[in-house]
């Protein structure tokens, strides 16, 4: 029994990695699936793969997001499920961001994916559920990542916001936040071997995930039996948020042990010293 036939399902940026996967798993569920992305031959590609529906829309352009409510609306009627997905990543020092980079990435991440959603809330379903995908990135903080953090940690603020705004016409919203996946953008960021390693080594699992593996748990919080789920943040991270909070912990303790000991031993601190 297919539990999201004839659910009308709307991806952004689905013509690649999580997008994709979530495309191929709700379409294989029964739904009827419209993937949306800003490079007109990829989205094409995908759709046919896919068998679904291609839609073409920059989501940083609101014109963009308007139009594609509109061609939604008028070809498939009212929408059931959501996925804003859509997003960019760019890394750099905080000292050396520049105000074109900060812009890009909060235009993708956060101004196109608030806009998403507001323009769609009328041609939603009551009952409907929407999931933002966010980033563990929001969480562990990581250095040289701060705009890419900062929007991911925005969504999450808005996610539970338009939890309860939404409530009262039964629309569910959450967000999932992929830890390091497998994905086309990992490649485009050309890590080598090493780079991957030290990144396997802080997931407790030991390995990369699968945009599958997400597409299966944003395919549950598609459906019925999530009912009740609303306004949650779901870490998909192989474990690798406790790592970076127990290492972040032992770091403490450590500095805390060290402290004690200082204060017990009459060594001089630079509170002793502030106070002489």
């Amino acid at each position: 029994m297919k539990s999201l036939k004839d659910k009308v399902a709307v991806i952004t940026g689905g013509n690649s990695g999580i997008g994709y996967a979530t495309a191929k798993a709700l379409h294989e569920d029964g739904a009827r699936v419209i993937i949306t992305g800003r490079r007109k031959e990829a989205i094409e590609k995908a759709a046919s793969e896919l068998k679904v529906r291609g839609l073409l829309a920059d989501q940083s352009n609101l014109s963009d997001i308007e139009r594609l409510v509109l061609d939604v609306k008028e070809q498939f009627g009212k929408v059931d499920i959501l996925l804003i997905n859509a997003g960019i990543t760019k890394f750099a020092p905080i000292e050396v961001m520049t105000e074109n980079m900060l812009d890009e990435v909060m235009n993708v991440n956060f101004k196109g994916a608030y806009f998403t959603l507001s323009k769609f809330i009328p041609i939603l379903h009551d009952s409907a559920s929407v999931i933002f995908l966010s980033s563990t990135s929001a969480t562990i903080s990581p250095q040289n990542a701060s705009a890419y953090a900062a929007s991911k940690a925005a969504i999450n603020a808005v996610m539970k916001i338009a939890a309860l705004e939404l409530a009262c016409r039964k629309i569910r919203v959450n967000a999932v936040s992929p830890g390091p996946v497998a994905t086309e953008i990992m490649s485009k960021l050309g890590l080598d071997d090493s780079i991957e390693a030290q990144i396997i080594n802080s997931i407790p699992l030991s390995r990369l995930g699968r945009a599958d593996e997400v597409a299966d748990l944003i395919t549950y919080l598609s459906g019925d039996h999530a009912s009740f789920i609303t306004g949650s943040n779901f870490l998909i991270d192989g474990g690798q948020s406790l790592w970076v909070h127990y290492k972040l912990s032992l770091c403490c303790n450590f500095l805390s042990l060290i402290w004690l000991y200082m204060l017990s031993n009459n060594i001089p601190t630079v509170a002793h010293r502030a106070n002489a």
